[in-house]
């Protein structure tokens, strides 16, 4: 779809100015949640709205919001909430949650331009990925009482700061007001896998986001020197370790058929020595997909395999489930709307699944929710090589003000 040149350098102009935040030497960006950096990314989005003359307001969890005349600060009346996040994973890239931003800023200015009186509110949550709690959506999740974000304040932070001293020391709480007024809640994602890209379709309507079932699998060997201990007289953490790994690889293999998936993202080692056979291990298992029966096999085929791993290699072993988060539909009536939208404007789509997680989980339960997707280059994300054109963008955010446009006709 060919957008107006102002357009394009609008969305320009708003990456530019989230770019360099988090910067990193190795060419990517760390925005952890809730730390300076990530501060700085919501300063940044504020600013932006006050340009255009929109107010805001950051809620009891840290939120950042941003409205238009025809939206109050009050709680009074439904609004249209224009979601996504501005922190980052480690090392990661600039589009992921970004793009979602730029989206509701696109709409507010397009409003603005055409007299649209529809309201509209833009919402950063804070602390969308684990990477620094090892919790994701903490924002959202929060503020929408999420049953899953229960009981989360002792949630460590990679510095060794629990997730209730950082809420006190910045004066937020970890028991908000739920919040209210929410008519729709829609968030434009780039996809994190290269279905779109493969198809050649321009967007992705989502069906189902996978739901995800997290575990630590804790090992405990014996840490002895590597030098002067025979092979035939170690229990190595580590080498247990090893095969819990290619196993999960195998579960999740298997369970493809159901389109879930199976990792270990995490390896944590000691004493982490190179003349000190590895005493204990810490492995971060990821599992999701959208068949609730498929996760259940998963997770019974790899407490048999812990089980099993550790008897024979003689080391000790626990498993603590740290996640475990249904497959959560999307709204079927605000679907129909978008593929409807996206049909009108003539632009390439496909209803699809999300197999990564995002803020829209946590509000399907109070409100209609949908997500849009756009193509991101080779399915590449949490990544410094992650990239989507800014194009892409104006063609996801063109597909709600559609909708939007059809709202207020009828």
């Amino acid at each position: 779809m060919k957008h107006p040149v102002e357009d394009i350098e609008y969305a320009e102009y708003l990456f530019d100015r989230f770019y360099s935040i988090g910067s990193t030497e190795n060419g990517g960006v760390t925005r952890l949640g809730y730390t300076e950096v990530e501060d700085e990314m919501h300063k940044a989005f504020v600013e932006l709205g006050e340009e255009k003359g929109y107010k805001s307001y950051t809620d009891e969890v840290g939120n950042t919001y941003l409205y238009n005349e025809n939206c109050k600060e009050d709680e009074d009346g439904e609004y249209y909430l224009i979601g996504s996040h501005l922190d980052s994973v480690v090392e990661g890239g600039r589009y992921d949650g970004v793009s979602g931003i730029i989206t509701g800023l696109l709409l507010l200015e397009w409003a603005r331009r055409d007299g649209l009186s529809i309201p509209v509110r833009v919402g950063a949550m804070r602390c969308e990925e684990s990477s620094n709690f090892g919790r994701s959506t903490i924002g959202s999740g929060l503020i929408t009482k999420e049953v899953y974000k229960h009981d989360i304040g002792e949630a460590m932070n990679r510095e060794g700061v629990t997730l209730r001293e950082v809420f006190k020391e910045r004066g937020y709480s970890l028991e908000p007001r739920r919040i209210q007024g929410v008519k729709e809640y829609i968030e434009l994602h780039i996809e994190q896998g290269k279905v779109l890209e493969e198809y050649e379709d321009t967007v992705g309507i989502v069906q189902t986001i996978a739901g995800p079932r997290r575990f630590l699998v804790h090992i405990k060997g014996n840490a002895e020197h590597s030098g002067a201990t025979p092979m035939g007289m170690r229990t190595d953490a580590l080498c247990a370790a090893a095969e819990i790994i290619l196993e999960v690889e195998e579960i999740g293999k298997s369970e493809s058929l159901y389109q879930s998936v199976a990792t270990v993202g995490t390896v944590k080692v000691g004493p982490n020595a190179l003349n000190v056979i590895p005493g204990e291990v810490t492995l971060g298992v990821d599992m999701r997909g959208i068949d609730s029966s498929s996760l259940d096999r998963m997770e019974t085929r790899l407490k048999s395999a812990c089980k099993k791993i550790c008897e024979k290699r003689k080391v000790k072993y626990y498993r603590e489930k740290t996640s475990d988060i249904p497959p959560i539909g999307m709204s079927a009536d605000l679907q129909q709307k978008l593929l409807a939208a996206a049909k009108k404007l003539r632009i390439p789509h496909r209803s699809m699944i999300s197999g990564a997680g995002h803020d829209a989980m946590s509000f399907a339960n109070i409100c209609e929710t949908a997500m849009v997707f756009i193509p991101c280059a080779k399915g590449i994300s949490h990544n410094k090589k992650e990239f989507a054109t800014i194009e892409s963008i104006c063609d996801g955010a063109k597909v709600i003000y559609e909708h939007f446009k059809e709202e207020m006709e009828e």
